[in-house]
């Protein structure tokens, strides 16, 4: 039994213990970076937020720089139909404005509705999807959590009513060097 103890000790010291994990949730993920020295990013940048996988992904002129772990709104991680969905817009966004905020730490936001948002916005209306007097929404963008809540993160809990947010030390960094204009994909 003592053997059998430390020999699990050893697999799981060593990384080699796989999760198993129930499937509902991505596996566990931190911060990374395509460097050690965390140097800026080298010229223009990009985001590609990933839904499916819970990532927010940033590229610059040298390739792939940073991933980090985000939540969402609601838990379908369908795109954004109307305002109130709590789902999260696809499609190539830019970021319109950066700012301090009371609640979420920092907030950049992006530029939704954006014509293709609306083109489908008027189909799914036409079509019947939605309620005729249904409004698009807006104030969408990428954000923190409230103070001493980055857990939701980890535990890939979506709370947002569609906008994306990341934990507080993470959008701190994201906002220190990620300009107005940046283009952000948001994926599923």
């Amino acid at each position: 039994m003592k053997i059998l103890a430390v020999l699990i000790s050893f697999i799981a010291g060593s990384g080699m213990l796989l999760d198993s994990g129930s499937g509902t949730t991505p596996a566990a993920k931190t911060a990374t970076a395509s460097h050690s020295t965390k140097a800026a990013p080298v010229g223009a940048v990009t985001i590609i937020i990933d839904k499916s996988d819970y990532e927010l992904s940033v590229y610059d002129e040298k390739g792939w720089y940073a991933t980090y772990p985000v939540v969402f709104g609601n838990n379908s991680l369908g795109d954004k139909k109307m305002e109130g969905d709590k789902q999260t817009p696809e499609g190539t966004f830019h970021i319109t404005n950066k700012k301090m905020h009371e609640k979420w730490h920092r907030f950049m936001g992006i530029d939704y509705p954006t014509k293709e948002s609306w083109d489908r916005f008027r189909k799914r209306k036409e079509k019947g999807e939605i309620p005729a007097n249904a409004s698009i929404g807006g104030s969408i963008g990428i954000h923190g959590t409230w103070p001493h809540e980055d857990f939701v993160i980890d535990k890939f809990k979506n709370w947002t009513m569609g906008c994306i947010s990341m934990k507080n030390p993470d959008v701190a960094e994201l906002f220190s060097y990620v300009p107005s204009g940046t283009e952000v994909t948001i994926r599923r």
